[in-house]
C-alpha cells in the first residue's frame, strides 16, 4: 500500500489574541494531520477554537507559534500577499452565506477564481460550465443569485470552490442557512465530491451534519478533545 500523502500538517499550533489587557488563548498546541482524499468534520461549541482553526487552515490568519504545512508548502510565516496566492491556488472556500456577487450570473460567479488565476476567457467559460453541470445546475447558468433558491445558490458557491481544482475544499457551516431537506441535498453532493477524490474539511456545530464525514475532530477550549474515524458515515 502506498504511503498516504498529507494535505494538512499542523504542528503545535498556538493562536493568542490580545483583547485589551487580556490574552485570549484561542488555540493551545493543536497538532493534526489530514491526508489527501479525506473527508473531515471539525466540531466544537462556541469558543472551542474551531473558527480560529478554520481561519488558519484556510490561510486567512497565521498562528502565533507552531508550524502549518499545506500541500507541501510551509505557510506558517508567509506574507499576506503569499497567503492570498495560496488561498486562490490551493483552497476552495464554501461559506454559510454563499458570498455570491448579486449582479453576476451563476456562470460569472463560478468563473471569478479563474479570472484571478489568469486563465484565458474561453477556457474559463468551459471550466465553469463543466463545473456547474457537475453540481446539477446546467439549466441555471444564466440566472442571478436572486433568481435561485438557497440550495441552488449554495451549489453555485460549491461550483466556484471546485472550479480551479484546489488541493483542499474548506466548508464553513455549509448548511447553516438551509432547511433540513436542502441541507440533505447539499450533504449528498458533498459525498459525491468526496467520492471523486477531493479532500474536504468541514467546520460545523451540528452533530447530524458532522455524521456525514468519515473522520470527526472535536475541539474544546482550544485543544483537540477527540479525533475519531466515523465507521458509519451517512452516505
Amino acid at each position: 500500500m502506498s504511503k498516504k500523502e498529507k494535505i494538512i500538517h499542523l504542528e503545535s499550533i498556538v493562536k493568542n489574541y490580545q483583547v485589551g489587557t487580556q490574552v485570549v488563548r484561542a488555540l493551545r498546541s493543536v497538532s493534526i494531520d489530514i491526508y489527501k482524499g479525506e473527508y473531515v468534520a471539525i466540531m466544537g461549541a462556541s469558543g472551542s477554537g474551531k473558527s480560529t482553526l478554520m481561519n488558519i487552515i484556510g490561510c486567512l490568519d497565521t498562528p502565533t507559534s507552531g508550524k502549518y504545512v499545506l500541500n507541501g508548502k510551509d505557510v506558517s510565516r508567509m506574507t499576506d500577499d503569499k497567503l492570498a496566492e495560496i488561498r486562490n491556488s490551493e483552497i476552495g472556500f464554501i461559506f454559510q452565506v454563499f458570498n455570491l456577487l448579486p449582479r453576476n450570473t451563476a456562470l460569472e460567479n463560478v468563473m471569478l477564481p479563474l479570472v484571478y488565476a489568469g486563465i484565458r476567457k474561453s477556457k474559463r467559460l468551459q471550466m465553469a460550465e463543466e463545473t456547474l453541470v457537475d453540481v446539477g445546475l446546467e439549466d441555471r447558468m444564466t440566472h442571478r443569485p436572486n433568481e435561485l433558491s438557497g440550495g441552488q445558490r449554495q451549489r453555485v458557491a460549491i461550483a466556484r470552490a471546485l472550479v480551479n481544482n484546489p488541493a483542499l475544499l474548506l466548508a464553513d457551516e455549509p448548511t447553516g442557512n438551509l432547511d433540513s431537506k436542502i441541507s440533505e441535498e447539499i450533504m449528498r453532493l458533498f459525498a459525491d465530491i468526496h467520492k471523486r477524490g477531493n479532500t474536504l474539511v468541514m467546520v460545523t456545530h451540528e452533530e447530524d451534519i458532522a455524521e456525514h464525514a468519515h473522520r470527526i475532530i472535536r475541539l474544546k477550549d482550544g485543544e483537540v478533545e477527540s479525533d475519531i474515524i466515523n465507521e458509519n458515515p451517512v452516505y
